[in-house]
């Protein structure tokens, strides 16, 4: 089990029952610092609930049980990520000690090569080490995992390549790769190989030319034909149709685009990212609180699943979004995410202190067609919830 101090359980949930009452009515000044200090508290109990080898992937509501997962899964930089965004607002020595634990846990990761999840794996935990604690040895650490990164780019498809040939893809591309990009980009900047940056913008270029429709929503996968660059075909393996707009994929492509602005000031990326915007927010199948249903398309709404990952990750990219335009833009994408925000930390979303197994957010699908981690509390929803309400407080107190 990982190696931290039990919290005295029912004196913290007296003084955390009153929090998720008044997410819908007090400020966001009162209800970020009530987040931080409920997430400073719920994950001690998740980090009692690990192995000490594994890291905290989702919790199964049937079993009452843990899925803690190899270093090497697509989310391991997730949970150190969380860890940090936590200590960084709480300074608790606890978590603090936790955090510094997993990252020696996944540091291993920086030679990986296996597929194209080393943004998420190394920038959300060492990044974010990085970013607080000025420490060059995570930015060695930085400098490796972009090289390992950068090993998976195709020159004939002009692209990354996101996961291995099988039986099923010859040259996947995902939408999810756009989050991979800032890793390299910020290697580039940062006195590594400027290289790194060529090949996001080519990636992105590629991404943009490939995986859209002329509605801005997003194919989720892009087969090349590794020989010559073609498309072989524009398909999907986590949404619920070939021609569906998954939502955390919609989710991917705000975010990706709006970081390569911000990285780049490409005017084309930011119109890409407005665009994406519109399309989420203007879309008749958005529910009220603005957690989107698993797929834009999902069958049998309203009963279809919610994706509280996706509304998480969505709120975090607005709030950047928010950052490059002005007027009524600005406060559209302000008022959505704090929209998202608040039904985030409702009761709906939230977990009481010490259940779902130290898990912050409740409502998550990771892959319904796979029947896969559906419905279920996740990790990378936390870590998107936490930075976003980072990044209100930094941007918009």
């Amino acid at each position: 089990m990982a190696k931290i101090i039990k919290p005295v359980f029912i004196l913290i949930s007296i003084m955390l029952s009153g929090i998720q009452s008044f997410a819908q009515t007090k400020s966001m000044k009162e209800l970020i610092q009530a987040n931080f200090d409920f997430a400073r508290a719920q994950y001690k109990v998740l980090a009692n609930n690990i192995p000490s080898e594994k890291l905290p992937q989702n919790w199964d509501p049937k079993t009452g049980k843990i899925d803690a997962r190899d270093i090497q899964w697509w989310c391991s930089g997730f949970y150190p990520g969380s860890l940090w965004l936590i200590y960084e607002q709480t300074k608790d020595e606890t978590i603090h000690q936790e955090a510094l634990r997993t990252l020696k846990l996944i540091e291993p990761n920086k030679t990986f090569t296996g597929n194209h999840d080393l943004g998420f794996m190394m920038f959300c935990s060492f990044g974010n080490a990085y970013r607080i604690t000025r420490d060059n040895a995570y930015k060695d650490i930085l400098f490796q995992s972009a090289a390992s990164l950068a090993t998976r780019y195709r020159p004939e498809i002009q692209a990354i390549q996101s996961w291995n040939k099988n039986k099923f893809w010859d040259c996947p591309v995902i939408i999810d790769n756009m989050m991979n990009l800032e890793m390299l980009n910020w290697v580039s900047d940062h006195g590594g190989d400027k290289r790194y940056k060529e090949i996001a913008i080519t990636h992105a270029n590629t991404t943009l030319k490939n995986h859209f429709r002329p509605d801005f929503s997003s194919f989720h996968v892009i087969d090349y034909n590794p020989n010559n660059g073609t498309v072989r075909r524009k398909a999907t393996w986590q949404g619920a149709a070939n021609s569906s707009a998954w939502a955390r994929g919609q989710g991917w492509a705000l975010y990706g685009y709006t970081l390569m602005y911000r990285d780049t000031k490409n005017e084309a990326y930011l119109k890409q990212a407005e665009g994406i915007a519109a399309f989420i927010l203007n879309h008749p199948n958005l529910p009220e609180d603005k957690i989107p249903y698993w797929d834009f398309d999902a069958p049998f709404m309203p009963y279809a699943e919610r994706d509280a990952s996706a509304g998480a990750l969505i709120a975090s990219a607005l709030l950047e979004l928010g950052q490059y335009v002005e007027g009524d833009k600005k406060r559209l994408y302000l008022k959505s995410a704090e929209q998202m925000l608040r039904s985030l930390a409702s009761d709906t979303y939230r977990s009481k202190f010490g259940e779902n197994g130290g898990f912050l957010l409740q409502h998550s699908t990771g892959a319904f067609p796979l029947n896969s981690e559906i419905d279920r509390p996740i990790i990378y929803a936390d870590y998107y919830f936490l930075e976003a309400l980072k990044r209100y407080k930094d941007w918009y107190l």
